[in-house]
């Protein structure tokens, strides 16, 4: 074969395409699988805590969340997207944010606000501003305030009447031990009490290279830090409330956070600050779905002022 020929078969097997070209097995509905695996323990431990009920409520959330997704892409005749699994992370993120007794009917509606209203209408995945299941628990106690702090449970082994935080700022004496909290026997919502199994999900995420820790450990490390500084038991503020759920599984949402390791830091030491803010110092016992929702705002700010400038551009002033 002449050089010439050779020349030709060379250039008719180059592939020209748009950057980036570094391949990666990861698809969307595998990183969701991995985050309803990493889910999985925390569903189990709400099961056992605060009775069967806790499977039928997420079973709801899911699939409200995932017919509504269905339902949206079809009026609007869209490609369809529920085979990407975000809507079912979505469905179990929330039932994870509302007490075990919270209504059905009432859970639907926070479905359709963190699916509709937060996700489809501005794009659908990828495109919202917000973390769905944030919003959709926001709203839901914005509007349910009396139902989504009723944590009374009529099964499991959990039957509480206040949550931790709400206990510490009521000034009661009688606070569970720190052993009761890690292990999750204290009142809160479904995917707040549990931290062993929070933590087991957080580290599987680590290990499949789905998240990385900066965010959680810079988010919890900051509470840890200013209610040391502020004169507030640390330990007790971060296995309370629903900072480990928040920090793992809400604050590293790749469409709400900021992309470079920087500006994840930053957005990381604002939900802190915000959190402890709002904890200590606001009417509200608990502040971590208002601190990331206010920091899932900034994060477009925070990614221009974090960027890297390429090499050999110019820094804009």
């Amino acid at each position: 074969m002449s050089q010439v020929s050779q020349s030709n078969q060379t250039h008719q097997n180059l592939v020209v395409m748009p950057s980036p070209h570094i391949k990666d097995r990861a698809t969307t509905s595998s990183v969701m699988l991995d985050v309803l695996i990493a889910l999985a323990p925390t569903i189990i431990a709400s099961a056992f805590l605060f009775g069967p009920r806790t499977i039928l409520l997420t079973a709801v959330c899911v699939g409200c969340c995932v017919g509504f997704e269905y339902l949206f892409c079809m009026v609007a005749k869209r490609e369809h997207t529920i085979r990407d699994l975000s809507a079912c992370v979505t469905g179990v993120l929330l039932a994870m944010n509302l007490p075990a007794s919270f209504p059905i009917w009432m859970a639907v509606i926070g479905c359709f606000a963190a699916i509709v209203i937060t996700k489809e209408l501005f794009g659908g995945i990828g495109q919202n501003f917000a973390n769905p299941a944030l919003v959709g628990r926001i709203v839901l106690f914005v509007s349910f305030a009396k139902y989504m702090t009723d944590w009374n449970t009529s099964s499991g082994l959990v039957v509480a009447s206040a949550t931790p935080l709400g206990m510490l700022a009521a000034g009661n004496t009688e606070l569970p031990s720190y052993l009761n909290l890690f292990l999750g026997m204290k009142g809160g919502v479904l995917g707040e009490t549990c931290i062993l199994t929070l933590l087991i999900g957080g580290i599987y995420l680590v290990w499949r290279k789905v998240i990385t820790p900066t965010i959680p450990l810079v988010y919890i490390g900051t509470v840890f830090v200013l209610c040391f500084l502020l004169g507030a038991d640390p330990l007790y503020h971060i296995l309370s409330g629903g900072l480990f759920l928040g920090a793992i599984f809400m604050a590293t949402d790749y469409t709400t956070s900021p992309v470079t390791e920087k500006g994840k830091v930053v957005f990381a030491i604002g939900c802190g600050l915000i959190t402890v803010i709002i904890r200590l110092y606001g009417s509200y016992a608990e502040g971590v779905s208002f601190a990331i929702l206010l920091m899932n705002i900034l994060t477009p700010h925070i990614d221009n002022l974090t960027r890297q400038v390429p090499f050999g551009g110019v820094q804009k002033k």
